[in-house]
C-alpha cells in the first residue's frame, strides 16, 4: 500500500465544498489519492460522492476549497480540462450510441480530429494489452453490457490518464467479468496509475482497494484500510449505525401457486430489444424468486410482460392466482392484487416534478379509488387519506426528506426507491414483481428494502425480484433463476446455487441437465 506520508499525493482536495441553495452537498472535503493507489470512496446515497467526483472531473464548479494535482492548485472547468490534466472517468450509466461502432463511439469522446483508422488501431492495442478484448468495428447494439463497459474503459485509457474514476463498475458484470476487471485494475496500479473506486459492494472494496474514504452528509467521517475492516464495519462507517441483516424468522412453507408463466414468448419490440423465448415460471405464496442476469438479456422485457405494460396474445401464458392475465393491462392486473416496481425510478416509477402524494395517487387511483378519490366522473383527490398514506409509507420505509410532501425528483435515489417500494408494499399485494430493487442504493436503504420484500413473502405473498446484484440475490431468494438472451433457466434452490454456476448461466452455458435453456455463447 502506498505511504501517503512519504510522497506528494497525485490528487488532493482541501476543504472542497459545493453548495446548492441551502444544501451543502459537499462540505469541506479533504481527500488525498497517492500515486499507484486504488482508493475507495464510500457513502450512503446523498452522501456527496457524485457531487465530489463531478467536481474532480470538471462537470461541476466548486463553491469553495481547492483541488491540487501533484501538489499544485488546479482549476478543472470541464471534462476536457480534466482529461488534459490526467483524469479519466467511467460513469455508472454508459454514454454510448447503439447504432455506431465501437471506434465511432470512442472517437466522439476524444479531443481533436483523430482519424478513425488510428482510433481503431489504438483501441485494439489497448484492449489486448489490458485484457479488455474489443472489436473496434462491432456495432454497440450487438455487444453485451460487459463489452460496453470495456468500451468506456478503453476510451478513458486512450487519454493516457494517471487517475481513473470508476463509478459502480461491477454493477452490470457477471462474477467472471468482474474478476477480469479486477485484473485490469491490478495492471493499472502496477503501472503507477491511480484509481478512485466508487462501489456499494463492500466485499470487492476489501478485495481490491488500498484505502477508503467515507462520506456522510457531505462530510468526510472516516478513512481506513478496508482490508483491516469487515463488510459490516464498513457499512457501519457509512451509515453511522449497524446495518441489519435480512431475517427469515417466521417464514412459512410455500403455499398456493400465485404466479404461473407458461411457454411465454414475445417478439423484440425494437431493433435493440430482446425477444422472450419459451419462458416457464411458477411462484408460490411465501416464496421470493430471484431472477439474476447481466443487463440487456431480457429483464426489462420480462418485467413489461409480467406487469401488463406489454400484453401477449395467449391469455393463459401469464396467470395470477389461477386467473388468466396475458391479455390484461397493468390496471387490470393491479385490480387482481398485483403490484409492480420498474427499474427506472424517474419517469417510469415516479414523475419527478410531481410530489410524493400525487405519485401515490397515480399508481393507486384504480385499486384505491374509494379511499383516494371522491365525486363522480369528475373525481377529486381526497387529500386527507392520501396525505396520511404518504406519511405512513415514509415512516415505515424511513424515507428522509426535507419537506412533508416534496417533489419526487428532489429525493436522493435511495430515498425515492424506498418510497416507491413502500408505496407498493402498502397495498399488501398478493403478487409483487420488482426490477432492480436496490439499484445504486446504499447499504442501509438496501437492507430495509430487502427485509420488506422478505416480510411480504412471509405474510403469504409471492415475490419476484429481477436483480443484477448477486449479493442481493443470495440474501433474499428462496429459489434462483437466470435469464440469458431472453431465455430463463429452471429455478434452483438458493441454498444449493453457487456464484460460479450463476456466472456460467449468465454467460449462456449449460451442463445438459435441463437446468438452463440458453445456448452456449462465446464468453470472450
Amino acid at each position: 500500500m502506498p505511504n501517503q506520508h512519504s510522497e506528494t499525493p497525485l490528487l488532493e482536495t482541501r476543504g472542497l465544498t459545493k453548495v446548492f441553495g441551502s444544501l451543502r452537498a459537499c462540505d469541506g472535503i479533504d481527500l488525498a489519492i497517492a500515486p499507484g493507489e486504488v482508493h475507495a470512496l464510500l457513502g450512503e446515497n446523498g452522501a456527496g460522492k457524485s457531487t465530489l467526483v463531478k467536481m474532480l472531473f470538471g462537470v461541476l464548479d466548486p463553491s469553495g476549497g481547492e483541488i491540487l494535482w501533484k501538489g499544485n492548485p488546479v482549476g478543472i472547468g470541464s471534462p476536457a480540462e480534466a482529461r488534459r490534466t490526467g483524469i479519466g472517468m467511467v460513469f455508472q450509466h454508459f454514454s454510448l450510441f447503439e447504432a455506431l461502432t465501437v471506434a465511432e463511439n470512442i472517437a466522439l469522446a476524444l479531443d481533436g480530429n483523430v482519424p478513425i483508422d488510428r482510433i481503431s488501431e489504438e483501441a485494439r492495442r489497448l484492449s489486448v494489452e489490458y485484457g479488455l478484448p474489443l472489436d473496434p468495428s462491432a456495432h454497440v447494439a450487438d455487444l453485451s453490457v460487459g463489452e460496453r463497459q470495456r468500451i468506456e474503459i478503453v476510451r478513458a485509457l486512450l487519454q493516457n490518464p494517471e487517475l481513473i474514476i470508476l463509478d459502480e463498475p461491477t454493477s452490470v458484470l457477471t462474477p467472471q467479468e468482474a474478476d477480469k476487471l479486477f485484473e485490469t485494475l491490478a495492471k493499472l496500479k502496477a503501472e503507477g496509475r491511480s484509481v478512485l473506486y466508487i462501489s456499494h459492494r463492500l466485499e470487492e472494496v476489501q478485495r481490491i482497494c488500498d484505502r477508503a474514504t467515507v462520506l456522510r452528509h457531505g462530510k468526510v467521517t472516516g478513512a481506513c484500510n478496508p482490508r483491516e475492516e469487515t463488510p459490516s464495519s464498513l457499512a457501519r462507517m457509512m451509515v453511522g449505525s449497524e446495518v441489519a441483516s435480512v431475517s427469515y424468522a417466521g417464514a412459512q412453507e410455500p403455499g398456493d401457486v400465485l404466479v404461473e408463466v407458461r411457454s411465454l414468448s414475445a417478439p423484440a419490440r425494437t431493433p435493440f430489444a430482446v425477444a422472450l423465448r419459451d419462458i416457464d415460471l411458477t411462484v408460490r405464496a411465501g416464496e421470493v424468486i430471484a431472477i439474476a442476469g447481466v443487463a440487456g438479456n431480457g429483464q426489462s422485457e420480462l418485467f413489461d410482460v409480467l406487469s401488463g405494460e406489454v400484453t401477449v396474445s395467449d391469455a393463459e401464458s401469464v396467470r395470477f392466482a389461477g386467473m388468466d392475465a396475458g391479455r390484461k393491462g397493468i390496471t387490470e392486473r393491479r385490480l387482481m392484487g398485483c403490484s409492480f416496481v420498474p427499474e427506472e425510478r424517474h419517469g417510469h416509477a415516479a414523475v419527478p416534478n410531481m410530489n410524493l402524494s400525487g405519485n401515490l395517487v397515480l399508481s393507486r387511483y384504480a385499486s384505491d379509488r374509494k379511499t383516494f378519490l371522491t365525486g363522480g366522473w369528475l373525481s377529486l383527490i381526497n387529500q386527507g387519506p392520501v396525505s396520511a398514506a404518504t406519511r405512513r409509507i415514509s415512516a415505515q420505509m424511513d424515507v428522509r426528506k426535507s419537506l412533508e410532501d416534496p417533489p419526487a425528483g428532489s429525493l436522493s435515489g435511495g430515498n425515492l426507491q424506498k418510497f416507491i417500494v413502500g408505496r407498493e408494499l402498502d397495498r399488501q399485494p398478493r403478487v409483487l414483481v420488482v426490477n432492480q430493487p436496490t439499484w445504486g442504493v446504499d447499504a442501509g436503504a438496501a437492507s430495509r428494502i430487502r427485509q420488506a420484500l422478505v416480510d411480504l413473502a412471509k405474510s403469504g405473498s409471492a415475490v419476484i425480484v429481477i436483480s443484477q446484484d448477486l449479493d442481493e440475490v443470495f440474501e433474499i431468494a428462496s429459489r434462483i433463476s437466470v435469464i440469458n438472451e431472453g431465455r430463463l433457466s429452471m429455478p434452483e434452490p438458493a441454498a444449493s446455487m453457487t456464484r460460479e454456476r450463476i456466472g456460467l448461466l449468465m454467460g449462456g452455458f449449460h451442463d445438459g441437465s435441463g437446468h438452463a435453456q440458453a445456448e452456449a455463447v462465446d464468453a470472450h
